[in-house]
């Protein structure tokens, strides 16, 4: 989630862990790829299977909503697992939870209909992939060929399984104070955790027709000391002062709440989810959707999947079985095959800058510079506008040209633009997106021309280049961190 949350991804972003200390990120994610390669690593040795370290090609998923630089983030940290580039994939979690539904036989879809097939072609489904940050949402169609095209932009947002979580933390912060969780975070963190982890049972658990209270264990004992030391009282007591009095109890070790207060912390979710699945439809105008398939962890919650089934009466809500493991057992998959997305649709547009002749009917006044004596205006250049369709293998071209003599590296500027048409790079809404670093072969004395191949139907931009003169390739690099 802080890939998510922080707009600025960068090689220096530190995370701290819940008792308040800090690590660089790259050696976060880094260790605990590491420590999963490791575990797998050592069951094919358990098993007496011989495979070369570089025979393996890794797959790891991330949210499609997710930015270039978080994703180039990743590839970063794969690389402290010792995982080179040339052997990773990144794939896009709604994608492979897509590939891996449609090798499921009807009888393994839960809300089935004889008239539901996802392997059927042509038909049109919308991916709700509910994980423990994000909800991610995406609209697919299956082609003729066994090809899956996107339809729609990815869209989402953080009201993933965590977000209940998070409503849950702030109901105890109502009774005991924030200080006090704060407290048990850092002098006894394993509680806490066991707390989250007891109260993520009964959160799977819940459903529509719950009544009466909810019991799961809670670290009493711990929270007791600290409640003593901060409050000079037990939780029960400081549960019989608050406004929860009626709808707390405490039992053993045990806590009892209300069924209804449980799923007042799904509110606000299920009203994001609720509203993201409008917004996609809307997205889409003329295109009808019946299909929507829950994939992810938080969508095996029989609340959120009654809500949405309540939300949207007039489609079909399908949960596929082992739901919670599709995005991991689709991106095997896509690792295998992945060429399996034919298309998909451009989140931004993308584009340079560039100096153009200044036309006052066309440009602000206030942006006309004198250059060499002419009038001039910098504008967005587009490589690619927001929404367009990019087929996997096509490339966009673009010509640039050496500056000064002798040159042995081109660094082009790339900006993206949440709208469709910016007209300035410096905009509301546009933004530096990173470098794009190409190496002249050969430096002369004379203007060299380059030509950059632009690849954004993958689900990483990649860039490949060649030099006009002497038709050489290019070494190309993309910085964006």
């Amino acid at each position: 989630m802080r890939l998510y949350e922080n707009k600025d991804v960068n090689c220096e972003m530190e995370i701290a862990d819940i008792v308040g200390k800090n690590m660089l990120a790259t050696e976060v994610f880094g260790k605990s790829i590491k420590a999963l390669s490791d575990h797998f690593v050592d069951l094919l040795k358990t098993e007496g299977i011989s495979i070369e370290w570089s025979e393996i090609r890794w797959v790891l998923t991330v949210p499609a909503i997710w930015s270039d630089k978080a994703k180039q983030f990743m590839r970063m940290s794969a690389e402290v697992a010792d995982i080179q580039g040339g052997n990773l994939l990144i794939a896009l979690e709604p994608e492979a939870a897509s590939i891996y539904c449609q090798y499921l036989p009807k009888e393994k879809l839960t809300g089935k209909d004889n008239s539901v097939n996802l392997g059927d072609d042509g038909v049109i489904y919308m991916i709700v992939d509910l994980g423990g940050g994000t909800a991610d949402l995406t609209v697919h169609e299956k082609h003729k060929d066994g090809s899956i095209k996107e339809l729609c932009r990815a869209n989402g947002e953080d009201c993933g399984g965590t977000s209940v979580d998070a409503a849950f933390i702030r109901l105890f912060d109502k009774i005991v104070g924030f200080a006090m969780i704060n407290k048990l975070k850092k002098e006894d963190p394993s509680s806490y955790l066991d707390l989250i982890r007891e109260f993520e049972t009964v959160k799977r658990k819940i459903d529509s027709s719950s009544n009466g209270k909810v019991n799961f264990c809670i670290p009493l004992s711990t929270i007791n000391s600290i409640c003593k030391k901060q409050k000079r009282c037990e939780l029960d007591e400081l549960i019989q002062k608050s406004s929860f009095r009626n709808k707390i109890l405490i039992r053993g070790d045990k806590i009892r709440i209300d069924a209804d207060l449980i799923k007042s912390l799904f509110v606000k979710p299920i009203e994001k989810i609720t509203a993201l699945v409008k917004e996609m439809n809307t997205q889409l105008q003329t295109t009808d959707v019946p299909l929507i398939v829950m994939v992810g962890g938080f969508s095996e919650c029989k609340l959120i999947q009654s809500a949405l089934k309540q939300a949207f009466p007039e489609k079909r809500v399908i949960v596929p079985e082992d739901s919670g493991i599709s995005v991991l057992k689709g991106a095997v998959l896509y690792g295998h095959h992945p060429e399996f997305i034919a298309s998909r649709v451009i989140r931004y547009s993308y584009g340079t800058d560039s100096y153009v002749d200044f036309d006052p009917s066309v440009h602000d006044l206030a942006r006309k510079e004198i250059m060499q004596g002419k009038e001039k205006c910098e504008v967005f250049d587009f490589i690619i506008h927001q929404h367009t369709q990019a087929v996997i293998g096509s490339e966009i071209q673009r010509s640039y040209f050496t500056m000064y003599p002798f040159q042995t590296a081109m660094p082009i500027t790339l900006y993206v633009s949440t709208k469709e048409n910016p007209k300035y790079v410096d905009e509301e809404g546009c933004s530096k997106f990173g470098e794009v670093v190409v190496d002249i072969p050969h430096p002369s004395e004379e203007n060299r021309t380059v030509i950059v191949n632009y690849n954004f139907g993958k689900t990483e931009l990649t860039v490949s280049a060649r030099e006009v003169k002497f038709g050489s390739s290019c070494r190309t690099r993309i910085k964006l961190l």
